[in-house]
């Protein structure tokens, strides 16, 4: 599987946020991108993902379900946690779970993967920060998706969380799927770098 960007241009609004970009991951790979805040991370993100049109370029996936959009193979974890919080910790999962669809996982089993088996029936909006971002790690888990997109994925976890995330990600890789990540702090595993520019 391989997953590329060619001559990527981003425009928000009427800002050019980045252009002629090119970039290329392969299964196993973890590429983490790097910049100052208004670079672009989450804009490249947003655009593998189908979430933003480019401008100008081409986001390719070759290797992949040939039946599948590039959308459809991956999931995108953003900065800001997509929770109910009324819904229990089952609950929000369950949702995703079922809103994706695909091949899914074991939801209890994901839930405590990521240490939160304790909080199972506990509803979202009681959970810490780094609770709430243990359980969108958990979607990633519940529905089996090759290409995690991942924006400042370690935001909020404690060093236990982190060494937990850390080691997902790996097993991720292990098993030939492709990660990209938007990132200002180390990811914990071994990851090729992104450097986009701009201004801070």
């Amino acid at each position: 599987m391989r997953l590329s960007g060619r001559g990527l241009r981003c425009v928000r609004g009427d800002r050019e946020v980045f252009s002629g970009l090119d970039f290329t991951s392969v299964a196993g790979e973890a590429l983490a991108v790097i910049g100052p805040n208004g670079s672009g991370k989450t804009s490249l993100l947003r655009l593998i993902a189908g979430l933003l049109h480019p401008a100008g370029g081409s986001v390719e996936l070759s290797g992949g379900g040939a039946e599948l959009t590039l959308p459809e193979q991956a999931h995108y974890l953003g900065h800001r946690d997509a929770l109910k919080p009324a819904l229990s910790v089952m609950e929000n999962l369950s949702f995703w779970r079922d809103f994706l669809g695909g091949e899914s996982g074991d939801a209890a089993a994901s839930i405590a993967r990521v240490g939160l088996d304790h909080a199972t029936h506990l509803p979202a909006g009681f959970l810490s920060a780094g609770q709430r971002r243990r359980l969108s790690i958990a979607r990633l888990l519940s529905v089996k998706r090759p290409i995690w997109l991942l924006d400042e994925p370690t935001t909020a976890l404690d060093v236990a969380g982190q060494a937990v995330f850390a080691g997902l990600m790996r097993e991720h890789l292990a098993d030939g799927g492709l990660i990209v990540a938007a990132t200002h702090a180390p990811l914990g595993i071994d990851a090729r770098e992104l450097r986009i520019g701009g201004t801070a």
